[in-house]
């Protein structure tokens, strides 16, 4: 009997949102998603042209509906930074045994992240890299590494940046053309981990402590200087950044200018916008 939270019906989203409704012990979904689905969405996601202009969470709301009908679902349509919004988001996730983010926003990440921190939630987060040349799975625990943490030991980690062109690493970076979009298969087989290492979650949310990985790298293709060879994983147990700006409290209060200074200095070294 689990109440899944999931922001984000995506291409991706949506594989995650449909694997775990199939699970007899989910019951419950609380859906946030505000966007609406349009014609460039069709060649990724399950829904037809003919539900273009409608929003992304009714067409899943229906999906499940029809496939899952022991599952009760609830249609959250906010952005999840929205400030009005917080109150029900907010509700929502105080209720829920099991969170998941599937949304490729740099600044809704770490949103997600600052709210599961606060209601002390388990979760997990699926992101595929630009062209599909792989992607990571990750585990989030209470007290554990915060996305910050994670997102800037990976960063210094795994070499996912490359001067040629396309830059395969910065999936929705500021400079558009080298964003490559990643094919359908790539995203559902990222996916589909994500929603496999979820599911291994639902009956000991806890267990996500005591996990042999934080995080999980599947290289799909092989990538020259990047990754040696297609379909191989690696698995990383990441340490808590005893200076993370996001989930350690500073040393010393700092003035507003710098905290804004310091905030635009370590979304831009992670990768952010």
């Amino acid at each position: 009997m689990a109440h899944l939270v999931q922001v984000g019906a995506g291409s991706g989203g949506m594989v995650v949102l449909d694997l775990l409704a199939r699970d007899e012990r989910v019951t419950k979904v609380t859906l946030i998603e505000p966007d609406v689905y349009k014609p460039h969405n069709v060649h990724r996601h399950y829904f037809p042209a003919s539900d273009c202009g409608r929003f992304k969470a009714h067409l899943a709301e229906d999906w499940l509906k029809l496939r899952c009908p022991h599952v009760e679902v609830r249609v959250l349509l906010h952005d999840v930074t929205d400030a009005a919004a917080q109150p029900a988001i907010r509700q929502a996730i105080a209720e829920a045994d099991l969170c998941i983010c599937a949304v490729d926003n740099e600044v809704a990440k770490f949103h997600w992240d600052g709210l599961m921190r606060e209601h002390r939630k388990v979760w997990t987060l699926g992101e595929v890299l630009s062209g599909g040349i792989g992607g990571f799975v990750h585990g989030f625990y209470p007290d554990g590494p915060c996305y910050g943490c994670v997102a800037s030991f990976l960063q210094r980690s795994v070499t996912v940046e490359q001067p040629a062109v396309p830059d395969y690493s910065q999936p929705g970076g500021a400079i558009k053309e080298t964003s490559v979009p990643a094919p359908a298969t790539a995203i559902h087989t990222i996916a589909s981990l994500h929603a496999l290492l979820t599911q291994r979650l639902l009956d000991n949310p806890a267990a996500a402590k005591d996990s042999d990985f934080h995080s999980l790298l599947l290289t799909l293709q092989r990538v020259p200087d990047l990754f040696d060879e297609a379909f191989r994983p690696h698995k990383f147990r990441i340490p808590r950044l005893a200076d993370c700006l996001f989930c350690q409290p500073p040393s010393s209060p700092l003035p507003a200018e710098n905290l804004d200074a310091a905030l635009d200095q370590a979304l831009a070294r992670l990768g952010g916008p």
